[in-house]
């Protein structure tokens, strides 16, 4: 709408100083007939006086409507630039709060997405196999888990795997050891998401960590959720060791960040990002991105700004219920120039 109204008055514009422009022709001949007309008078001599003084106020009126004719093209001409300075400006608000709606957005499905996958870690810990795993880790009981693990993911088809680590820290159980035959018995001590997990607070607490690629996955994009196993199972138990759940991050990013309502115009120069709270970039429409640093200048939970020719919107994360997101950001940066 916004661009209509603009080319309307460009339109207005150009046809309203073509119409000057035949008046100023006609003003041109008035002035010279005017100009013959005085001269016709001088060789009538005295008879011609009168109409002499006709003519001279022919050329006068001639003379004002020219510059008349002036001042209102002159008029036109800035009021026209103004027109498109204030519709330019509307545009770009209008695409910039879209854009930040949009990208506000999309952190926001993926934040629905992984509240998801902060149940299931809470909710697995507490399985029975995995908590018989955890205590009593004889080889029965890590066949059941295992059994049990793979059970899971093929219901769940959005994990590449779960593990089961010890107090110490040595996985003891995977759910997919036909793919990833070098889980069990690896040592995650170290890792985060076993560090963190192990001091979870009590059942219902779990921790994630940031996107990375993970190794001993294939290095497959993964975020990973954890918390402690628990005797017994009971929500206020001693931890007896970690679960630890690795969300299959790039297909699912992937398929949000290429699902944003832009239309085909759009999608050419634009591209959708999502960030973390290091303004790392974790998704992106744009291919080889990933992992990358974003310069993103948020100072408010959402809206946009112009860099470098750029409209760049963006939307914090808003949380999902009991999760409250890890500081992401949507963000959507455009061709300013475009649209």
């Amino acid at each position: 709408m916004q661009d209509q109204i603009i080319d309307l008055a460009l339109e207005l514009t150009t046809v309203t100083k073509a119409k000057i422009a035949d008046l100023d022709q006609i003003m041109l001949r008035t002035q010279m007939l005017s100009m013959n007309a005085r001269l016709e008078a001088a060789r009538a001599g005295e008879a011609g006086k009168s109409f002499a003084v006709v003519a001279q106020e022919m050329g006068s009126v001639s003379q004002e409507v020219t510059a008349l004719s002036a001042s209102l093209n002159s008029a036109i001409t800035e009021n026209a630039n103004r027109i498109q300075d204030a519709g330019q400006e509307m545009s770009l608000s209008f695409r910039g709060s879209r854009y930040a709606d949009l990208a506000r957005n999309a952190v926001e499905i993926m934040d629905r997405n992984l509240y998801e996958r902060s149940c299931d870690v809470r909710w697995w810990a507490t399985d029975s196999a995995v908590v018989d795993a955890a205590e009593n880790p004889g080889a029965e009981a890590l066949r059941h888990a295992t059994s049990r693990l793979a059970t899971i993911l093929r219901s769940y088809t959005v994990y590449l795997d779960l593990w089961i680590a010890d107090r110490s820290g040595r996985v003891i159980a995977n759910g997919r050891p036909g793919r990833y035959g070098n889980a069990v018995g690896a040592d995650v001590s170290r890792e985060e998401w076993f560090r963190q997990g192990m001091k979870t607070a009590d059942g219902d607490s779990f921790v994630v960590c940031d996107v990375e690629t993970a190794p001993r996955l294939q290095g497959a994009q993964v975020a990973t959720y954890a918390t402690a196993i628990r005797e017994g199972g009971a929500a206020q138990g001693r931890p007896v060791g970690v679960l630890g759940i690795f969300f299959d991050w790039e297909p699912q990013a992937q398929a949000i960040v290429e699902g944003i309502s832009l239309s085909e115009e759009e999608r050419s120069h634009s591209r959708v990002m999502l960030l973390d709270s290091r303004f790392r970039v974790i998704a992106s429409s744009e291919k080889g991105a990933f992992g990358k640093s974003y310069p993103l200048q948020a100072d408010n939970p959402w809206g946009y700004s112009l860099q470098d020719g750029k409209i760049v919107a963006y939307g914090l994360t808003p949380g999902y219920e009991t999760y409250r997101g890890l500081g992401w950001f949507g963000c959507i940066e455009s061709a300013a120039g475009a649209g």
